[in-house]
């Protein structure tokens, strides 16, 4: 059974980078494969992780609407076409597969399309024990290309009042876009723990649980400074550690399970 982990918050909160870091985190926890999609037009989870993409989604989408015929080269028909070049350019790494969605889309109707991709990767993604989604601040993009529901949805905001409502208003659009979450968190990106009490207060009126924080890390910033992906950060990495105690928070089948008292026989 795939888990499904999208994450949402409002531009320059780091939504990006903690995405990144939950790649990670799966990774050194063993897991299990997992699936990074960048469903942000403004794409740039591929540079987070440290790999480069070749095409996106939205490209491919094009090529295919772009072809007067009915189906593509080889006699394809278009999903078969479509789902080809998914599967052609996916990045594939020992630790985690990519796809790029790419830019939203341009002129015209693009619902047949979108059906398409939809399908694709709603099959794509069975095949993997955890996929990560990382979407734009309005989660509109995440209702039109997956019908998927989403297990852990983890919105990011940074440590002020006003970030912090804008990610229970996120929470609100979630279930008027009627995307399906089983469970949903706020997570406060480079902050330190404990909140302070008026931040700690705006949560608790948003309705949201709150599951915890990630600090600044400097660790981070010479990466992006490097161009480097965060898989170059050490384990002990600040931001790495709280990433692996939110998943292991968030996430039950994570969690060590504890050790059983054996049967005395009387």
């Amino acid at each position: 059974m795939t888990y499904t982990i999208a994450f949402a918050g409002k531009g320059g909160t780091g939504k990006t980078t903690l995405a990144a870091l939950i790649v990670r985190a799966l990774d050194d926890l063993a897991a299990g494969s997992v699936l990074a999609v960048d469903a942000d037009p403004n794409s740039t989870l591929h540079e987070a992780l440290g790999v480069e993409v070749e095409r996106s989604v939205g490209e491919i989408t094009e090529d295919m609407l772009m072809s007067s015929g009915l189906t593509q080269p080889g006699g394809m028909s278009k999903e078969t076409w479509v789902e080809y070049n998914i599967q052609r350019y996916i990045v594939e790494t020992p630790s985690f597969d990519l796809l790029s969605m790419g830019r939203p889309e341009g002129a015209g109707c693009y619902c047949y399309a979108n059906n398409l991709v939809r399908g694709c990767i709603d099959s794509l993604s069975r095949s993997y024990a955890y996929v990560v989604m990382d979407n734009e601040a309005g989660l509109e993009h995440l209702s039109r290309r997956t019908t998927r529901d989403v297990d852990l949805l983890l919105i990011v905001s940074d440590p002020s009042v006003r970030g912090i409502r804008t990610a229970g208003r996120l929470s609100q659009l979630a279930d008027e876009l009627a995307i399906r979450v089983d469970s949903r968190f706020i997570v406060v990106n480079r902050a330190e723990d404990p909140l302070e009490p008026v931040l700690q207060d705006t949560a608790g009126q948003t309705g949201l649980e709150f599951l915890g924080t990630v600090p600044s890390d400097a660790g981070v910033t010479r990466c992006d400074l490097a161009c480097a992906g965060l898989f170059d950060l050490p384990e002990e990495s600040p931001a790495l550690v709280a990433a692996r105690a939110l998943l292991l928070a968030a996430v039950p089948s994570l969690r060590p399970r504890a050790p059983q008292a054996s049967a005395i026989e009387s």
